[in-house]
């Protein structure tokens, strides 16, 4: 079977095209016919493995590893089929379309993973490049509106509204009651609105932060804005959302746990099961919908991460099998 790996950090010509055996399914395991995955900017980061990607440098560096990937490939969602299951696994059955999370590892044509992985049965209205675009993207989103307390009738900005955490949150925000303002460029302004949003700021314009405008929630999936400018366009008790950080906002949430009522949260989303299951009824129900850019080959992925590094896709890059 076909697999993409890398040995060292670097550009994108560090990804190699190679061939294995197709994994053995053990007792407890299922063995995943894998036929999207996607390319995030956490891919991309990793694979660069430099101070300037990675958030939290150098506790980052340590954990994926110092001088070489302790894993030697990427990719952190997929969707497919279950071809194989072992013995004891009771919750799939072959041919079940699945979709979900392993964290590592899903360039690749096929996985023998845990029944009890962050999987579950895929959305029965969409197709496998759009189900795989939906577990890192809206999952992270999810996670931090609900860290917010988001409620019907609060007013939220969205920055990198037209990423892939971005578009959903959007949807999300619109979902569950909320104005929603959208911060993105020009040419995807268009596409902001359609997903719901009711204003929408063109950044190479306007800075959001000056427009006297005062929001419940500010969520930036960019990592691009600063507490000191937005604190002021928050309400008393808002919530400012971060997605990338670093030591500063780590303090800065600290700080603001114990003193005031705005906060800053940030931190690395927790996917469940429950989650996905709940985000799989809302596709199916129409309440969201993924966003695809470009769709490359697994052969194609040196060019998926150059094009994903260039820091301007809108909603999701994918990886068809």
């Amino acid at each position: 079977m076909k697999v993409v790996t890398y040995s060292k950090y670097g550009s994108p010509e560090v990804l190699q095209m190679n061939t294995i055996d197709k994994p053995e399914v053990k007792d407890h395991e299922i063995l995943i016919n894998i036929h999207a995955t996607t390319v995030t900017s956490g891919d991309v980061r990793q694979r660069r493995g430099t101070r300037k990607s990675l958030p939290l440098w150098p506790i980052s560096k340590f954990s994926i590893g110092l001088f070489k990937p302790k894993k030697n490939m990427l990719g952190f969602d997929l969707a497919g089929e279950v071809e194989a299951i072992g013995k004891n696994v009771h919750k799939f059955n072959v041919g079940d379309k699945i979709f979900g999370l392993t964290g590592t590892g899903t360039y690749v044509e096929y996985r023998s993973i845990s029944e009890e992985g962050l999987f579950t049965q895929m959305p029965s209205n969409l197709t496998y490049e759009e189900a795989t675009s939906i577990p890192f993207g809206a999952s992270t989103a999810l996670y931090f509106l609900r860290k917010a307390n988001i409620k019907k009738g609060q007013k939220i900005l969205i920055n990198g509204a037209s990423g892939a955490v971005g578009t959903f949150a959007v949807q999300l925000a619109k979902y569950f009651g909320a104005e929603v303002t959208g911060v993105c460029s020009t040419k995807n302004i268009d596409l902001v609105k359609s997903l719901g949003a009711d204003f929408v700021v063109d950044y190479t314009n306007e800075d959001f932060t000056k427009k006297g405008n005062v929001y419940d929630i500010i969520f930036d999936t960019l990592g691009k804005s600063r507490y000191r400018d937005c604190k002021n366009i928050l309400t008393e008790d808002g919530h400012y959302l971060l997605t990338v950080f670093g030591y500063t906002q780590i303090f800065q949430m600290l700080w603001t746990s114990l003193l005031g009522k705005r906060k800053v949260v940030c931190g690395i989303c927790k996917e469940t099961k429950e989650n996905l299951d709940y985000l799989r009824g809302l596709a199916e129900s129409g309440a969201i919908k993924p966003v695809i850019d470009k769709i490359f080959k697994l052969e194609e992925i040196r060019q998926a991460h150059e094009y994903v590094e260039k820091g301007h896709k809108k909603g999701n890059v994918v990886i068809s099998m």
